[in-house]
C-alpha cells in the first residue's frame, strides 16, 4: 500500500495554495467545502477565486511565492505551471515538515486526493495511486448507481440515533446486528424524511428479528438500458427473484447473482411465493405491458414502472 488512506479534519486549519489559475480554483473549491482557512498566494487570480476572495471565503496575497509563506500552515498545494517553482515549494514544505501536493506530479506529492462520492456525512474515496485514473472514474460511476440518493438522510438519522442505541442495547454485537437489520430494511432506502426512518426504527425495536419485508415489483422495459437506477439497485439487493418464463435472461441476469429464483406461470402466483418467504428481500419482475393484479400483494409493496413512475401500495 503506497498511500495510507486517511480523512483529515481541516476545519479552520491554515492551508496554503500557491497559484491562482483554474487548477487552483478546483482545489480551493474542495478546501472551502472542508471549511479550511485558505490562503492563496499568486500574482493573479482566476475569476472564480476573485469571487471567493470578495465574498470572504479565502484570504489572498498578491505576490510571488516566498519560502516563509509555509510557516505555520498545515498543508501546501503547489498548482503553478512552473515545474521548477513547484519543486522548490515541495522542497521547502519537506524542510518544514509540512505535507505538500504538487498537482500533476505524483513523485512530488506527500498526499494525493482520491475520487470522491460525497453523500453528506457519508463519503466514499477511491484511488489507484495515480496508476489508473480512468479505472477509478469507472468504479466511481459504478458505485454511484448502487448508492441510494437518500444516503445523507440515512447517515444523519444514524448519527442522531446512536446514543439511544448505545443505551438500549448492552453489547456491541447487539447494536451492530440492529443496525444491520435497519440498513437492510427496504423502506429505509426509500425513505424521504426523518419521520419515515423513525417509523422503521421503532418498528424494528419493537419486533422480533424475523420481520416481514415488503416485496418490490419492477416492470421492466423492452430495452434493459432503460431500467431506472433505483430498479437496478433494488434488483442487485434481491434475495429472491420471482419471474415468469417469458422474462428475458438479459433482464433477470441484472439481478443479484446469488439470489434464489422462484419461476412462476403468471402473476396469480405472486402472493403464494411472497407468503412462503416473508423475510426475504423479494423482487418481482414483470413486463411493462404484462396484465397483473397488484391488489393481491401486501401493503407497503414498492412498484417501479419503466417510465420512472414509482409508488407504494
Amino acid at each position: 500500500m503506497q498511500y495510507f488512506p486517511i480523512f483529515v479534519d481541516l476545519v479552520n486549519k491554515p492551508v496554503l495554495v500557491i497559484g491562482g489559475g483554474e487548477v487552483a480554483s478546483r482545489k480551493v473549491a474542495m478546501l472551502c467545502e472542508a471549511q479550511a482557512d485558505v490562503l492563496v498566494v499568486s500574482p493573479t487570480l482566476s475569476d472564480e477565486l476573485s469571487v471567493r476572495f470578495a465574498s470572504g471565503d479565502i484570504r489572498y496575497r498578491q505576490a510571488e511565492y516566498q519560502t516563509q509563506d509555509i510557516d505555520g500552515v498545515w498543508q501546501v498545494w503547489a498548482t503553478t505551471n512552473n515545474s521548477e517553482l513547484n519543486l522548490r515549494i515541495h522542497q521547502d514544505a519537506t524542510a518544514a515538515k509540512v505535507l505538500c501536493n504538487v498537482v500533476d506530479s505524483p513523485d512530488h506529492c506527500d498526499f494525493i486526493t482520491p475520487s470522491i462520492i460525497d453523500r453528506g456525512l457519508l463519503q466514499v474515496a477511491i484511488s489507484s495511486g495515480g496508476a489508473a485514473p480512468v479505472l477509478v472514474r469507472f468504479l466511481r460511476e459504478l458505485l454511484e448507481t448502487q448508492l441510494a440518493a437518500n444516503l445523507p438522510l440515512i447517515a444523519q438519522f444514524s448519527q442522531q440515533s446512536r446514543p439511544y442505541i448505545k443505551q438500549y442495547f448492552n453489547t456491541v454485537d447487539e447494536r451492530r446486528y440492529f443496525w444491520e437489520r435497519f440498513f437492510r430494511h427496504p423502506l429505509v432506502s426509500n425513505a424521504q424524511s426523518l419521520l419515515q426512518l423513525q417509523t422503521v426504527f421503532e418498528e424494528l425495536l419493537n419486533t422480533e428479528n424475523n420481520f416481514i419485508v415488503p416485496p418490490v415489483v419492477v416492470f421492466y422495459p423492452q430495452d434493459p438500458e432503460l431500467l431506472t437506477l433505483k430498479a437496478l439497485r433494488l434488483m442487485q439487493q434481491a434475495e429472491r427473484v420471482i419471474s415468469t418464463k417469458h422474462c428475458p435472461k438479459v433482464i433477470s441476469d441484472l439481478c443479484r447473482r446469488d439470489a434464489n429464483r422462484s419461476p412462476i406461470e403468471n402473476s396469480d402466483e405472486w402472493l403464494s411465493v411472497v407468503e412462503q418467504f416473508p423475510t426475504d428481500r423479494i423482487v418481482i419482475l414483470a413486463a411493462y405491458d404484462e396484465p397483473c393484479n397488484l391488489s393481491v400483494l401486501p401493503a407497503k409493496t414498492q412498484v417501479l414502472r419503466c417510465n420512472g413512475e414509482a409508488f407504494t401500495l
